[in-house]
C-alpha cells in the first residue's frame, strides 16, 4: 500500500543507493544493441567547492539530458569530475596552516607542503561530488576524474596528458617565454587570469600632476574660446598636466603621450619632459591613445604597470621600469626615501612630495586633486587584496593561432550555442584575443615541464631525463638544471578535460566510443575561459570539436532579479531547499524556470508550489491504486472504448511529445510545464475526477477499462516525469509494480514512452467541449463572486444534435462539477443572465436572486478603472528616458511583468461584464 505521505528525507538516500547497487549509472546502462553514444562531460567544480544554485540549475539540466537519452536507449556517459583549482586550494591549505600554528608553506619546502593539500583533498576535497548525489546527479561517478591527476606523478595518464600538450605546443611555437603585463597577486605573489580579477567601484581620487618640460621649452596653451570653440587666448607654460588614479606608479613613468592630431601639444612631441621626485627625462610621443577630450588631454605612461600603457610603450620604445617587488613594494631602484615602502604607503608619500614640492615651484608637483568614483581592480575571491599589472617572465600560448579553427568551427555550424546570441560573444572575445599567461607561481598544480640550464635557457621536455639530454647535447658537456618552480593555469588542465577524461593520450575504447561528446551544458560566464580553449585544445590534438552543442544556462538570481550574495544576505542554499522541500522540487523549480537566455528569478514560494506538485502526483497514484487501478497484461490503449479513456490516452501522447520537444530544443521551461499542465490540469484535476462516478458505478466492462487506462496513463506519467523528478517517480514505480505484471527493472532504465497514432479526433472534441463547459461555469462563479453554496441553473440556447447528445451523456458530471442545480434547453436567455459561447450554443447562467448584479456591474467597472490606472502609471515609467537609463534591470523587468498581469486581468474583468450586459 503506498504511503499517505511523501517524505523525500526517508526516501532520497535509499533511492540512490539503489541506483548504485545496480550500477545504472554506468555508462551504456541500459542500451539498446548498437545504440548510438550520447556523452556530457560535467563542468568540474573546484575541489574546494560546495553545492551552489548555479551548480544545482547546471546540473539539473544536464541530469535531465542525461536520463531523457539514457531512457531513449541510447549509449550515455555522463562523465564526472573535479578541477584541482590551483589559488582557491592553496589559499586554503595556506590557511589552515596558520590556523593550527603550523609551519608556513615556505617554511614546510615544496615536497611536504604539496603532501599536505592531497591529504585535505582526500579528507575534504569531495564535498561537493556527494552533494551532487544528493541532487539527483547521475553521473557515472565510478569514473570520476580530478585534473591532477589520481597523485600529481608524472605517469598518472592525467598529468601526462597535460605535460604532451606543453611539449607538443612548445615545439610548434605555440608556447613561448616573454616578459609580458599580467595580472598580479601581490598577497599570493603569483599571476592570475581575468577570470580571478573583479573591478569594483570605489570612492577615489583624480591626481592632476605638473611635469616640467625640459631643455628649457615652452608652448602657448589656449585658456579661451570664442563661441565655435576656437582658442583667442592663451598663456605660456614651461610644463605639461597629467592626470592619475595611481600617483605611486609615476616612478615608473617613462613617456608621456599626446593625441597626434592634438594642436595644443604639436610643438612638444619629441620633446621631453623631467619626471618630478625622480629626475628622469622622459619623452613626449604622440599617439592616439591620448584622449584629447579628457582632462589635460596628455597622459603618463607607465608600461611596466598599466595594460593600455604597455602596448603605448611597446609602440613607441619606451622603457619599461619595473617600481614593484613581487609583494607590492618599492623597488630598490627607485629614490631612495621611497624604496621598501607598500605601494599605498608609498602613494601617501609621493603625493605629499608632490603637494610641497608645488609649493616651491609652481611648474611642477601636484596640481589639484579631483574626487572620482573609479574601478579597481580585486581578487575575485576575498574581494580586499588590489591586484596589480605587473610586468615579469611568464609562459604564453599563442592564442590567436588556436583561435582560428576554433571561430571557423561555429562559423560554419559545426559547433552551435544555444541560445545563438552568445555565439557573438564567443567570435567577439575569439577575433580579439590576446595571448595567453598560462603560468602561475604557485606550488599546487602542474609544474612546468621546463628546465633552466646555467645561463638560463629553457629546455621543454616530457620528463627530466629528455630535457637533461638536450641540455648535455647543447652544452657539449653535462650541466645541472634547475626546474622551473612554476605551474600551469587551472583553465590549461581543464581546456583538455572531453578527452583527457576518456584516456587521451592513450587511445582508449571511451574515447574511440563518447568523444566527441554530445553536448556541454555551462554558463555564460566561462564561455571564454572555458569553453573557447576547449575547443581550441580539442581542435588542435584531436582534429574535431570536442562537442556539437553547447547550452549556456542563466544565472540563477533572487526573486527581485538581483544577483544573489553573502553581503545582500539573498544567497539561496540548494542543499537547504533539497533538505525542506526535497530534491525532486528543487529540480523540477529550477527546470520550470530555466527559459533560453533569461536569468532564473527564484523564489521559495515556487519551490513550495512545485513541492505541491510532488504531493499532487503521490496523491493520485494512491488514489489510483485504492481504487484498483493495476496494470493489466497486454492492455492496449487503442482498444479502449469509453470516450474518457481514449482522450486521456490521447492527451498523454501529446504531453509526451510536447515534453519530448522541449528536451530535444533545450527549452528546458517549456517541458517541464507541459508535464506540470498535463499532470496536474489534465490528467489530475480532469481524468481522475470524470473517473469517479466510473469507479463508483455498476459497469463492470467501463470500470476494468478505467482502472487499466489509469494505471497505463500513470506509468507514462512516471516516465515523462522521471527525467526531471527522480527519486519520487522512481519510488512510485516501485510501489505501483507491487500489483499486475511483474517490472522490468528500475524506472530510470525503461524506454522513453512512444505513443505514435494513438490520439483520438473524436474523443477528444467529446471531451474538450465537456471540459469548455465546466470551465466557463466555474469561471463566471468566481468572477461574479457567486457564492460557493449556491446551485444555479444553466441554459443552453441554439444547441445542436451533437451538443445535445453530449450533455444527455455528461449532464451528471456538470451538474456535480459545476455545482449546479439543473441543465435545460431553452429558446431564449433570461434577462440578467451572465452567458458565454461553447461551440455552437450559447449558455446562459441566470444570476438575479443569487447577486446583485448592480452592484457586480458596478464592482467590475471599478475594478477595470483601478487596472487601467495601474496599466498607465507603467507606462509612463517605462516611457520615461531617465528612468529607464536609471533604474536597475530587475526594476525595469518588475514594471513589466506588472503591466502584463494588469493589462490579463482587466481584460478577463472586461469579458465578465460583457457577459452581464
Amino acid at each position: 500500500m503506498i504511503e499517505k505521505t511523501y517524505q523525500p528525507g526517508s526516501v532520497e538516500g535509499r533511492i540512490f543507493e539503489q541506483w548504485l547497487e545496480a550500477n545504472a549509472f554506468a555508462a551504456g546502462a541500459g542500451a539498446a544493441p548498437g545504440a548510438e553514444p550520447f556523452s556530457i562531460v560535467i563542468p568540474p567544480p573546484n575541489v574546494t567547492g560546495s553545492l551552489h544554485v548555479g551548480h544545482a540549475l547546471n546540473n539539473t539540466i544536464q541530469d535531465i539530458l542525461v536520463r531523457f537519452n539514457r531512457m531513449l536507449k541510447k549509449d550515455v556517459l555522463w562523465q564526472p569530475g573535479m578541477d584541482h583549482a590551483g589559488i582557491a586550494t592553496q589559499m586554503i591549505v595556506e590557511r589552515r596552516l596558520m590556523e593550527a600554528q603550523e609551519p608556513s608553506r615556505r617554511d614546510l619546502g615544496r615536497e611536504e607542503f604539496l603532501r599536505r593539500v592531497w591529504q585535505w583533498k582526500g579528507e575534504s576535497g569531495g564535498t561537493i561530488m556527494n552533494q551532487l548525489k544528493r541532487l539527483g546527479a547521475s553521473a557515472d561517478f565510478s569514473r570520476e576524474r580530478f585534473t591532477m591527476g589520481e597523485n600529481g606523478a608524472p605517469d598518472d595518464q592525467m598529468v601526462r596528458a597535460v605535460t604532451k600538450v606543453f611539449v607538443e605546443l612548445h615545439e610548434r611555437g605555440l608556447i613561448y617565454r616573454a616578459k609580458r603585463l599580467v595580472n598580479w597577486h601581490p598577497g599570493l605573489e603569483t599571476a592570475i587570469s581575468d577570470l580571478e580579477v573583479e573591478n569594483i567601484e570605489v570612492k577615489g581620487h583624480m591626481w592632476h600632476l605638473r611635469y616640467p618640460l625640459a631643455d628649457g621649452v615652452t608652448y602657448q596653451f589656449p585658456i579661451g574660446h570664442d563661441d565655435d570653440g576656437t582658442p583667442i587666448e592663451f598663456e605660456t607654460r614651461d610644463y605639461i598636466i597629467v592626470a592619475t588614479t595611481r600617483p605611486e606608479t609615476m616612478l615608473g613613468d617613462s613617456g608621456v603621450a599626446v593625441h597626434p592630431d592634438d594642436e595644443r601639444y604639436a610643438s612638444l612631441v619629441g620633446k621631453f619632459v623631467e619626471l618630478p621626485l625622480v629626475g628622469r627625462r622622459i619623452p613626449i610621443v604622440a599617439d592616439e591613445y591620448a584622449d584629447p577630450s579628457l582632462g589635460s588631454g596628455a597622459v603618463k605612461i607607465t608600461p611596466a604597470h598599466d595594460f593600455n600603457d604597455f602596448e603605448v610603450g611597446v609602440r613607441n620604445d619606451l622603457e619599461q621600469i619595473n617600481i614593484l617587488t613581487t609583494r607590492g613594494e618599492i623597488v630598490d631602484t627607485a629614490p631612495e626615501v621611497y624604496r621598501g615602502l607598500d605601494r599605498f604607503v608609498a602613494r601617501k608619500r609621493i603625493v605629499a612630495d608632490l603637494s610641497a614640492l608645488a609649493e616651491g615651484d609652481p611648474t611642477r608637483g601636484l596640481d589639484h586633486i579631483e574626487d572620482k568614483k573609479i574601478m579597481v581592480p580585486h581578487d575575485e575571491k576575498s574581494k580586499l587584496v588590489v591586484i596589480e599589472p605587473f610586468l615579469t617572465d611568464q609562459w604564453w600560448v599563442k592564442a590567436d593561432v588556436l583561435a582560428e579553427p576554433a571561430l571557423a568551427a561555429v562559423r560554419e555550424g559545426r559547433t552551435r550555442f544555444v541560445p545563438q546570441q552568445y555565439e557573438n560573444t564567443y567570435f567577439a572575445w575569439l577575433e580579439n584575443i590576446k595571448p595567453w599567461c598560462i603560468s602561475r607561481q604557485l606550488w599546487w598544480g602542474h609544474q612546468i615541464p621546463a628546465w633552466y640550464g646555467p645561463d638560463n635557457h629553457a629546455f621543454v621536455a616530457q620528463n627530466e631525463a629528455e630535457a637533461q639530454a638536450a641540455a648535455n647535447l647543447h652544452y657539449g658537456k653535462p650541466v645541472v638544471l634547475r626546474r622551473d618552480e612554476d605551474v600551469l593555469d587551472t583553465w590549461f588542465s581543464s581546456a583538455l578535460w572531453p578527452f583527457s577524461t576518456m584516456g587521451w593520450p592513450d587511445e582508449t575504447p571511451e574515447l574511440k566510443r563518447y568523444f566527441p561528446t554530445s553536448v556541454l551544458v555551462t554558463g555564460f560566464d566561462i564561455i571564454f575561459f572555458w569553453v573557447a580553449r576547449m575547443m581550441m585544445m580539442s581542435l588542435e590534438f584531436e582534429k574535431t570539436e570536442p562537442f556539437h552543442t553547447v547550452y549556456m544556462h542563466a544565472l540563477v538570481r533572487d526573486e527581485k532579479g538581483q544577483k544573489m550574495s553573502k553581503t545582500k544576505g539573498n544567497v539561496i542554499d540548494p542543499l537547504a531547499l533539497i533538505d525542506q522541500y526535497g530534491a525532486d522540487a528543487t529540480r523540477f523549480t529550477l527546470a520550470a524556470m530555466a527559459a533560453q537566455g533569461r536569468d532564473i528569478r527564484l523564489a521559495i514560494n515556487r519551490v513550495e508550489g512545485y513541492r505541491n506538485f510532488v504531493t499532487k502526483l503521490w496523491n493520485a497514484a494512491r488514489f489510483l491504486e485504492m481504487n484498483e487501478c493495476r496494470r493489466v497484461e497486454g492492455y492496449d490503449p487503442k482498444a479502449n472504448r469509453l470516450p474518457l479513456n481514449r482522450w486521456i490516452v490521447g492527451a498523454t501522447a501529446r504531453a509526451a511529445t510536447a515534453i519530448t520537444k522541449g528536451i530535444t530544443d533545450y527549452k528546458f521551461n517549456e517541458a517541464a510545464n507541459a508535464a506540470y499542465d498535463f499532470v496536474w490540469g489534465t490528467f489530475c484535476d480532469w481524468y481522475v475526477e470524470f473517473a469517479k462516478p466510473i469507479f463508483m458505478g455498476d459497469d463492470a466492462a467501463a470500470k476494468a477499462e478505467t482502472r487499466a487506462t489509469a494505471a497505463f496513463a500513470l506509468d507514462q506519467i512516471l516516465k515523462l516525469l522521471h527525467p526531471f523528478m527522480p527519486f519520487v517517480t522512481e519510488e512510485l514505480w516501485a510501489e505501483t509494480g507491487k500489483h499486475g505484471p511483474a517490472r522490468d527493472g528500475l524506472l530510470m532504465l525503461q524506454e522513453w514512452p512512444q505513443m505514435d497514432g494513438l490520439e483520438d479526433a473524436e474523443a477528444d472534441d467529446d471531451l474538450n467541449w465537456l471540459l469548455n463547459v465546466i470551465s466557463s461555469v466555474r469561471s463566471v462563479r468566481t468572477e461574479m463572486n457567486v457564492p460557493a453554496s449556491a446551485k444555479l441553473p444553466l441554459i443552453l440556447v441554439g444547441a445542436d444534435e451533437t451538443t445535445l447528445r453530449r450533455l444527455v451523456a455528461s449532464t451528471t458530471l456538470i451538474t456535480r462539477l459545476a455545482r449546479l442545480e439543473e441543465i435545460s434547453p431553452q429558446s431564449e436567455i433570461p434577462s440578467g443572465s451572465a452567458q458565454f459561447v461553447v461551440g455552437e450554443a450559447t449558455w446562459a447562467l441566470p444570476l438575479a436572486g443569487f447577486i446583485d448584479l448592480d452592484v457586480e456591474k458596478a464592482r467590475l467597472t471599478k475594478d477595470i478603472g483601478k487596472l487601467e490606472g495601474e496599466i498607465a502609471g507603467v507606462d509612463k515609467k517605462l516611457a520615461n528616458e531617465q528612468f529607464v537609463a536609471k533604474a536597475p534591470e530587475e526594476v525595469i523587468e518588475e514594471q513589466k511583468s506588472r503591466r502584463e498581469v494588469a493589462i490579463d486581468r482587466r481584460d478577463r474583468i472586461k469579458a465578465a461584464l460583457a457577459r452581464l450586459s
